[in-house]
């Protein structure tokens, strides 16, 4: 098999199209060509109008290698590569104590898999609900305005990633192809066949839900135990002779102590009692960066026209996304992040007495509105005003902080305040809706955010807004709806651990995801996972040589 990268095609070419392009990029006749399948399309939308379709193909051919050596100077015609995931163990005899995993987003799911494929049994716990319970308490809150602290949009089966848009594209690293082994699961999952291929896959909330079932399903058919509502109370750890830090096992919150010495820490980025727990067990972390923000809302045929002009609404291109960046004067980086096209904002706390804001799609993406979290970089320099004790949970402080900020001014059950980005950028009160009604549930109260964020981050994102407009016309319409607030965009520490995956001071605690500060999304927890159960593997069966 040939791969040709940089086929460009027109947006609305014929079927016949792409072999017709094969025939042309190798100089051979149709017989020479046996068949063909697209291993990644995308778009360039640079030039609006004129948008071109931009394909990866694996091509079978007759005469391969005659072609190559034909072909030797163009860097468009290679040899297909394997990009097949190969196991880096299995299982040995006699396993005397089963590996933990706590936590079942996309990173102790995949944790969770891939050391049940291999053998090794896991036992899988999480605080929260299997998915569909987890469902209907997370839709409690946006209808009823009840809130279960243990069973919500950050905590249960999925994780956060559950309640978003399903992006499935990430900027990390993948020479063993850990990234493509995530997507051919989620397709024997239920995903849709096209996130091998597309560039920017995505499945959405109520595929996921399935997905995440029939996961569940593999690791269970493959010896691997789940254990919902088991909330993990604390660490068994003992340290020897030599004065060296070693986990044991962990005591749930019911009592129960599961021995245990590999545990996987896949908790995500909003368990903060375990951050606590893990602090005082003396488990070592540092205060990280993340940002701090609102929710945005457009109305979605803005950012289309934006960005595709007269092509926009064209089914291959589907709805617009942006990514966004502005350094400003002061210092300060503002960015979009988390765009979710044809989507709604979403209750996201776990905590009574708070607001968080985040961004949902369905697959369809046919929600009236765009929306995207506008955030402000900080690091643990900005975290002293809420904490000055040095702590790495000092980040912590600064979220509850703006969190309740946001309740009180959403006046409370669970409202977030609102702001339209004219009055905003004019430094008024909202009053009425304009054209841009809002779609977070249990609802808004108009206002004015400038006592939302610390001073700063007002000062960055009304730098920022008409930045934003230059890029992306319409962006800075007096109508357009910013929600508050945007906390829960990373973990605010990070669970630091060395080249074997392990806690830098306890041996057998294998920090992972976005919770211990080492992943940002749906694809890149997953990859995480999937790293740090071949590093337990390994380590099993190193002890045990």
């Amino acid at each position: 098999m040939l791969r040709l990268t940089d086929i460009q095609l027109p947006l609305d070419h014929d079927d016949d199209a792409i072999g017709q392009a094969i025939l042309a990029r190798l100089g051979i006749g149709a017989s020479a060509l046996r068949g063909y399948t697209v291993f990644r399309r995308g778009y360039d939308a640079r030039k609006r109008g004129a948008i071109k379709l931009i394909y990866t193909l694996d091509v079978d051919v007759a005469d391969e290698s005659g072609l190559l050596a034909r072909h030797a100077d163009d860097k468009h015609v290679q040899p297909t590569p394997d990009t097949s995931y190969h196991f880096v163990a299995q299982a040995p005899a006699g396993l005397s104590h089963r590996p933990v995993v706590i936590g079942t987003g996309p990173c102790g799911l995949f944790a969770g898999l891939l050391l049940a494929q291999m053998g090794y049994r896991p036992i899988i716990l999480d605080r929260g609900k299997a998915v569909r319970e987890r469902t209907v308490d997370t839709w409690g809150l946006w209808r009823k305005r009840e809130l279960n602290p243990e069973s919500n949009v950050q905590f249960g089966e999925g994780g956060a990633g559950t309640f978003s848009d399903g992006k499935l594209y990430s900027q990390i690293s993948d020479p063993l192809h850990h990234g493509r082994k995530v997507l051919v699961e989620f397709v024997k999952a239920g995903a849709p066949e096209e996130i091998m291929y597309v560039s920017k896959p995505h499945i959405g909330t109520f595929r996921l839900v399935t997905m995440v079932e029939n996961m569940r399903a593999t690791i269970e058919s493959q010896g691997g135990e789940i254990r919902f509502s088991s909330r993990v109370e604390d660490v068994l750890v003992e340290t020897d002779a030599a004065g060296e830090r070693h986990v044991r096992g962990v005591t749930l919150a019911s009592g129960e102590e599961i021995r245990a010495d590999h545990v996987v820490l896949a908790i995500g980025h909003s368990a903060r009692d375990t951050f606590e727990m893990l602090h005082g067990r003396g488990v070592y972390m540092e205060a990280k960066p993340f940002s701090i923000g609102f929710r945005v809302e457009h109305p979605q045929s803005v950012i289309d026209k934006a960005r595709f002009g007269p092509q926009a609404g064209h089914p291959i291109l589907g709805a617009a996304d942006y990514k966004l960046v502005h350094h400003g004067k002061g210092g300060r980086s503002v960015y979009s992040f988390c765009m979710c096209p044809g989507g709604t904002v979403v209750a996201a706390t776990s905590e009574p007495g708070r607001v968080v804001t985040n961004g949902m799609s369905q697959y369809s993406r046919n929600e009236r509105n765009a929306n995207a979290a506008i955030v402000v970089g900080i690091d643990p320099a900005d975290f002293a005003p809420y904490d000055n004790s040095g702590s790495p949970l000092a980040g912590i402080a600064l979220q509850r902080h703006w969190e309740s900020r946001a309740y009180e001014l959403g006046g409370g059950e669970y409202q977030a305040p609102a702001q339209l980005i004219g009055d905003f950028l004019a430094g008024k009160p909202s009053t009425a809706f304009g054209d841009v009604q809002p779609s977070y549930k249990p609802g808004v109260r108009l206002g004015d955010l400038a006592s939302a964020l610390p001073d700063y981050a007002i000062a960055a994102i009304r730098e920022a807004l008409p930045a934003f407009e230059r890029q992306v016309r319409g962006y800075a319409m007096h109508d357009a709806i910013l929600t508050a607030v945007e906390t829960r965009t990373s973990s605010p520490l990070r669970i630091k651990r060395n080249q074997r995956f392990q806690s830098l001071n306890t041996h057998g605690l294998y920090p992972a995801g976005e919770g211990a500060g080492y992943a940002g999304g749906i694809l890149s927890a997953a990859v995480d996972g999937i790293r740090v159960a071949e590093a337990v593997a390994l380590q099993i069966n190193d002890n045990a040589a």
